[in-house]
């Protein structure tokens, strides 16, 4: 197991602290597209998350020879039919901060009231082998759009996503309590399993 890695297909900083602190017990080091000097532009054009985390896998795993973990996750507001869903990191623009893109969701949920406001971040995870196997797994976390931001962990559409259970947004979460409910920990933690029963961590 020397020097065994496994490359996920992300530029995000933010997204790759929480990858690490999820996976830190994983026994295999866990690094960047940047870290491991491979650069690549998918077309992300799948019609579901597990779709394009595939895409996303499968092209850095052909291009890198390394074993590769992506993943794609975004909201689901039942109110406005699932919007943004797949894409929630394009919803008005990818350039729009997030700011703008949850003022804009709360304007538009200002008439609904109760269970009208239900929604769920999805993640979907995959891993491509260089042999040419894949697999991929989906999980989510239920909440409601809250009628303001609030909170500073966390990023995207954290700040508005509002958890009952814990009577506060997930961005009020610290990241370990985060870590242990959301979409990517619960998909990142079944992951590691299929790993280990398909010996990859061995």
């Amino acid at each position: 197991m020397a020097g065994k890695r496994i490359i996920f297909a992300t530029a995000n900083e933010d997204k790759m602290t929480e990858i690490r602190q999820i996976m830190e017990d994983l026994g295999i080091e866990v690094v960047s597209m940047r870290e491991a000097g491979v650069f690549l532009e998918v077309e992300e054009n799948g019609t579901s998350f597990e779709e394009n985390a595939l895409i996303k896998a499968k092209a850095l795993c052909e291009k890198s020879g390394e074993i590769t973990l992506a993943d794609d996750s975004g909201l689901e507001v039942d109110y406005l039919n699932k919007e943004p869903g797949i894409y929630s990191a394009r919803y008005l623009g990818r350039d729009t901060p997030y700011s703008k893109k949850n003022a804009y969701i709360i304007d538009r949920l200002k008439e609904a009231v109760g269970e009208e406001r239900s929604a769920r971040f999805v993640c979907a995870v995959a891993v491509a082998f260089p042999d040419g196997r894949s697999e991929v797994v989906r999980e989510t976390m239920e909440g409601q759009i809250a009628r303001k931001e609030a909170g500073v962990h966390g990023f995207g559409y954290d700040p508005i996503f509002f958890l009952p259970e814990y009577g506060c947004t997930s961005a009020e979460l610290s990241p370990g309590e985060k870590n242990k409910i959301s979409h990517r920990g619960k998909a990142l933690r079944v992951m590691k399993e299929k790993l280990i029963e398909l010996k990859v961590l061995e």
